[in-house]
């Protein structure tokens, strides 16, 4: 699949200036004012003074303190633009000529992981690109979903996506909808909440007589078990990201692998590629 661009996830700006935001950002981290002072070569007081408003902080400070708080690249030109500030990170589209290496690294990276399921995300679970192994799994799947930029999400829990053929979908989904839930709380993303919203509403198939066993024991992480052409099909994913991204849209770009967690699923993928 063609790496493609997307639309970015907005971020609405409180009026109320970086102070208040900082203050959000650090209550989360729970990370006490004294510490967050030392760990930005501060004092407790002047970090007091700049979530009460009484002192604006340089752009080097409010810099300072989203590093040591960990906050998202595209929240860090949020909290500039409170404080009165440009944004400091460009957020440049996907298809733009400047990320051309980005994408075919990508794609050569994805490629090379076949015959094993691999998938690029950005931050609203759009799929701007994947490989012949996600291709496989996604056969039967209907049109709707396939359309242009589709969704992860979608394709995964929707009725009439992969749903029907997850073994463990109870618990799969449950997994699916807490990572979204992680994201909403770190993203603030009014587009990911109404996505979280419509996949949740999804209704779950009934689970069929024996079709979806305990998951055993020897399993190091929970694994996805889906069917494909009459057989149980058992993997285990990863998901890669960018380290130290200066752009929003690269800092926003998540790498999903598919390992096979038995043998059995191994040895079919590579039989299927000859």
């Amino acid at each position: 699949m063609t790496i493609v661009a997307s639309s970015p996830a907005a971020t609405a700006l409180p009026g109320k200036g970086a102070g208040p935001l900082l203050r959000a950002w650090r209550e989360r981290r729970r990370i006490s004012q004294l510490e967050l002072a030392l760990r930005a070569d501060s004092s407790a007081r002047h970090i007091s003074f700049i979530e009460t408003g009484r002192s604006r902080p340089s752009e080097e400070m409010v810099l300072r303190l989203a590093e040591q708080l960990d906050v998202p690249v595209r929240e860090r030109n949020s909290l500039l633009l409170a404080a009165g500030y440009a944004p400091h990170y460009p957020e440049t589209p996907l298809d733009d000529p400047a990320l051309d290496g980005l994408r075919d690294g990508m794609e050569r990276l994805i490629r090379g992981y076949e015959p094993y399921p691999a998938l690029v995300v950005d931050a609203g679970y759009t799929v701007v690109a994947a490989n012949r192994g996600i291709a496989m799994l996604l056969e039967g799947v209907t049109e709707e979903l396939m359309a242009p930029e589709p969704n992860a999400m979608r394709l995964t829990l929707h009725p009439e996506g992969l749903a029907p053929r997850i073994r463990n979908l109870r618990e799969w989904r449950g997994h699916l909808l807490a990572q979204m839930e992680r994201d909403i709380a770190l993203h603030r993303s009014d587009r990911l909440r109404a996505l979280y919203e419509e996949v949740a509403a999804y209704p779950v198939p009934e689970e069929r007589p024996g079709a979806a066993p305990a998951v055993p024991v020897p399993y190091f992480a929970l694994p996805l078990l889906i069917e494909h052409d009459g057989r149980t099909l058992s993997f285990v994913s990863s998901i890669s990201t960018f380290n130290t991204p200066m752009d929003v849209t690269v800092a926003e770009l998540a790498i999903e692998t598919f390992l096979p967690a038995d043998a059995a699923t191994a040895k079919y993928l590579h039989t299927l590629v000859g």
